[in-house]
Formats: structure tokens, C-alpha cells, sequence
């Protein structure tokens, strides 16, 4: 049976995921105009393939399930956190490492942790699963975010090192 309240959620998740990338796509192509350029390239497929996946596990085994208010909650206060991240980086947000030589951005959460985004995500990927009581998909995509982030992080520390105060 569908659960129309698990489709709204899911919905939501599609729409938001499509349009940052819109966003994505096109502050990537404006930082390359003003001579930015891209590091750790070679993981991003991979990236894409894996939060593709896993929202196609969220659609497949989500659409009837009940909907759980409490973790439904804290995926609310995570998309607060997400538009603030968004709002700090402005144009220089994507989902890509891009490297723009100029001064870091250390406004908004950029001011207390050095990667709330990855953070959120993190969050995401076990709330989202949650609000839809799939426990199984929460944990199989933490591992393979981990594993990511170990990747990911990595690549753009070193990239980042000379730009750091």
C-alpha cells in the first residue's frame, strides 16, 4: 500500500537532489570562468553512482512505508543546516572539489567545523533511511559514505593545504 506521506518525503528528496545539482552545475561552470579548477575527479562517478543508489534504495523500498515523525524531525533541522551551508558558500558551493585561489570561506557553520556539508550528509544518509524505517539502507550506504569521505576529504585537504590561514 502506498503511504502518501512517504511519497512527499521522497519527492522532496528527488526534487532537492535535482536541483542542487542545477545549482552545482552551474556555479562549477562560473568558478572555471574565473580560473578555478577541479581536484579528485577520478572519485566523483563513483560519488554520483553511490548517493544515485541510494536514493534509488529510498524510492524502491520507501514509497509504502509509515513515516517516522521523530526522525522525520531531525531531517527538518538537517535541511535548515543544509540551506545555512548553502547561504555561507553562495556561489562557490558544488559538489565537486573545485579550487578557487582565493581565502577560504570561514562564515556561517564554515566558522566552527571545517566540513558541515559532509556532516549533513553524513546525517542524511542515516535519517533520511530512518524516517522511512529502513534500518538496512541507513547502515549498507554509511559504510559505503565512509569509505567515500576517507577518499574525498582527503583529496581536498591536500588541495585546500595552501589556502588555509
Amino acid at each position: 500500500m502506498i503511504h502518501w506521506a512517504s511519497v512527499v518525503f521522497l519527492g522532496f528528496i528527488v526534487v532537492q537532489r535535482l536541483s542542487e545539482l542545477v545549482i552545482a552545475n552551474r556555479n562549477t561552470r562560473r568558478l572555471f570562468s574565473k580560473g578555478a579548477y577541479e581536484v579528485g575527479a577520478a572519485h566523483y562517478p563513483a560519488m554520483v553512482l553511490m548517493h544515485s543508489t541510494w536514493i534509488a534504495c529510498l524510492l524502491v523500498f520507501g514509497y509504502d512505508q509509515a513515516i517516522s515523525i521523530g526522525w522525520l524531525i531531525l531531517f527538518a533541522v538537517l535541511q535548515c543546516l543544509r540551506v545555512w551551508i548553502l547561504a555561507s558558500l553562495g556561489r562557490r558551493w558544488t559538489t565537486r572539489i573545485i579550487i578557487l585561489e582565493e581565502p577560504l570561506v570561514v562564515r556561517g557553520p564554515f566558522k566552527y567545523v571545517s566540513h558541515p556539508n559532509y556532516m549533513v550528509v553524513v546525517a542524511e544518509i542515516i535519517a533520511a533511511p530512518m524516517v522511512l524505517g529502513l534500518v538496512w539502507v541507513a547502515a549498507v550506504f554509511t559504510i559505503l559514505n565512509a569509505a567515500m569521505l576517507w577518499v574525498r576529504i582527503r583529496a581536498e585537504h591536500k588541495a585546500l593545504a595552501p589556502f588555509r590561514g
